[in-house]
C-alpha cells in the first residue's frame, strides 16, 4: 500500500498565500481558490450588511463584519464568509489574525463558482465548527435561506422571497426584505 501523499495545509500555510485578488480558504487542509465576487455580488453583500448591521447596532446584540476576514475554525479550515455575526458572548473570538472559532452566523452569497462549496462543502464545514447559524442568499432564486444548527446539523428555518419583512434566526424584529437585496442597477 502507498502511503498518502497528500499535503494538508496549515493556517501558517494560509498567511502565506499571495494577496492577488483571489479567495482563498482552506478547507480540511485542502486549497480553495475562487475568483474575485463580482459587482452584483458586492452590492447584494453590501445591502445585507447595512440592513444587519443597523438592527445588531440599534440593539446592542454585538458585532457584524464583511469580506475578506478570515475565520479561523481550525488550524486547516480558515474560511472567508460573505458576513460574519458575533453576538456579544462570542465577542472574544476576534482576534488581530481574524474571528478565532464559529462566530454566531456566517453568510454566504452564492455565485457560479461558489454554488456547489456553499451549498454542500461549507454547509458541512460549519455544521461540524458548532456555527449556530448559516444564511444562504441565492440571487439566481432570488431568496434568502436560513439554517440552524442542530444535533443532527443544519435545518431549514426560513426560506424567504418577495417583499414580505422577515426576521431569519438568530435575529428577532429584523425587518429584511428579501427582494430589497436584489439589485436593479
Amino acid at each position: 500500500m502507498a502511503p498518502d501523499s497528500s499535503v494538508v495545509l496549515t493556517y501558517r500555510d494560509y498567511a502565506t498565500l499571495p494577496d492577488d485578488g483571489r479567495r482563498y480558504e482552506i478547507h480540511d487542509g485542502e486549497l480553495s481558490v475562487t475568483p474575485a465576487p463580482g459587482s452584483a455580488h458586492q452590492m447584494i453583500s453590501a445591502d445585507l450588511y447595512d440592513v444587519v448591521k443597523a438592527h445588531v447596532k440599534a440593539g446592542n446584540l454585538g458585532l457584524v463584519l464583511y469580506a475578506p476576514l478570515d475565520v479561523i475554525l481550525s488550524d486547516t479550515t480558515v474560511v472567508q464568509p460573505d458576513l460574519v455575526y458575533l453576538d456579544a458572548t462570542r465577542a472574544g473570538l476576534l482576534t488581530a489574525r481574524g474571528i478565532e472559532g464559529p462566530p454566531t452566523l456566517v453568510v454566504e452569497i452564492l455565485s457560479a463558482s461558489t454554488r456547489r462549496i456553499d451549498r454542500e462543502k461549507k454547509l458541512l464545514l460549519y455544521a461540524r465548527y458548532h456555527v449556530p447559524n448559516y444564511w444562504i442568499v441565492d440571487p439566481e432564486a432570488r431568496a434568502l435561506e436560513a439554517y440552524v444548527l442542530g444535533p443532527e446539523g443544519y435545518t431549514p428555518a426560513l426560506r424567504a422571497t418577495g417583499d414580505a419583512a422577515v426576521s431569519p434566526p438568530p435575529f428577532v424584529g429584523l425587518a429584511l426584505v428579501p427582494a430589497a437585496l436584489w439589485p436593479t442597477r
